[in-house]
C-alpha cells in the first residue's frame, strides 16, 4: 500500500478570517485575465484567498501596500475591503490564479465592482 512519505507540505499562506464563524460555504473559482488586464475597484461580501496559478498580479488591497505576487504566491482579500489592484501585470501573458469565497449563508454575490474595469 502507498505510504504518505512522498507527501511534502509547504505553507503559502496563514491569516486570521475575522467572519470565519459566519463561513456557510466555500465557492472556489478559476480565473484568468487576458494580458494588461485590470480588475478595477471591487470588494467582495466575504473573505477570499487564493492561489497565483500562472503569471504576475499587482495586488494592492486599500490602505496597503501595492505587491507584486507571482505564480506560487497566496493572497488574502479580506471581507468587505476596497481592492484598489489585482491586475495583470504583464502585457502579453495571461493570468490564472484560484480564488476560495468563504460566504456566509445566503451570500450568492462573489464581487461587488466600486470603480471602472479596463
Amino acid at each position: 500500500m502507498g505510504g504518505t512519505s512522498g507527501i511534502s507540505r509547504r505553507d503559502l499562506l496563514d491569516v486570521a478570517v475575522e467572519r470565519s464563524s459566519g463561513v456557510a460555504r466555500a465557492h472556489v473559482s478559476r480565473v484568468e485575465l487576458a494580458p494588461g488586464q485590470a480588475t478595477g475597484l471591487h470588494r467582495h461580501p466575504c473573505d477570499v484567498v487564493g492561489y497565483v496559478v500562472e503569471g504576475t498580479v499587482w495586488f494592492q488591497p486599500g490602505g496597503g501596500a501595492e505587491t507584486l505576487l507571482h505564480a506560487g504566491d497566496a493572497f488574502h482579500e479580506p471581507a468587505l475591503a476596497p481592492i484598489v489592484r489585482f491586475d495583470n501585470a504583464s502585457d502579453t501573458e495571461r493570468v490564472s490564479f484560484v480564488a476560495c469565497y468563504l460566504l456566509p449563508a445566503g451570500e450568492e454575490r462573489l464581487i461587488e465592482m466600486l470603480g471602472p474595469t479596463s
